[in-house]
């Protein structure tokens, strides 16, 4: 084989790759710092975690991180658009709403942001799994409680997939968290990306189907 023949064979090899990597489906997290990584390492991230899952698994998916710390859902909801034009996604991780509750912001506001968002996605031919989360106990029994049911209600009314709580299982354990008492450390993120991929499966089971 000479030069040329292998450069040729070299060429078609890359354009193989770019090809398959173009049409592997996406998968779109839309979130705040919880999903951003803030803190951590890009790599360290339970977005980048799931990306070497799929991998492992032989699983074709590209995971796209477009998630922003400090994103509320009225932030989300502005900018969300443009991403699901941008990326086309199969599956949407909409992980939105910590900073409203944190924010002590309007969960009436809250919740219309979300659901039309979740509408958005659906509109563009995606499937949605609504991420919740947990918020301190300081924040009120009444207003907690009202938070998280914010979320069921989304996910029955609109029949997407749910996870209640992105941090379930690492809560109450302070040292799997950063300074803020808030962000988990890396160390935690292999439980962060369990959590979500239980409810993740069956979006990408369906999708093979």
């Amino acid at each position: 084989m000479n030069f040329g023949e292998i450069l040729l064979l070299l060429c078609l090899v890359v354009s193989g790759a770019a090809q398959a990597a173009q049409a592997a489906p996406v998968i779109l997290v839309f979130g705040d710092s919880l999903s951003a990584g803030y803190g951590l390492e890009t790599s360290q991230a339970w977005p980048s975690l799931l990306q070497q899952r799929l991998n492992h698994n032989k699983q074709n998916w590209r995971v796209v991180n477009a998630s922003i710390s400090g994103e509320t859902s009225a932030g989300g909801l502005a900018r969300l658009p443009a991403g699901l034009a941008q990326q086309k996604p199969a599956i949407v991780i909409l992980e939105l709403g910590a900073n409203d509750g944190l924010r002590g912001l309007s969960l009436t506001a809250m919740q219309h942001n979300l659901d039309a968002m979740i509408l958005l996605i659906q509109h563009a031919g995606a499937r949605v799994l609504l991420v919740g989360i947990h918020l301190p106990p300081n924040y009120g029994m009444a207003y907690t409680e009202k938070f998280l049911r914010t979320y069921e209600t989304l996910a029955q009314q609109r029949h997407v997939a749910l996870l209640p709580s992105l941090l379930n299982g690492i809560e109450t354990k302070r040292e799997l968290f950063q300074a803020d008492g808030f962000h988990p450390i890396a160390s935690a993120q292999n439980q962060v990306l369990d959590n979500v991929w239980k409810s993740l499966q069956p979006l990408l089971t369906a999708r093979r189907s």
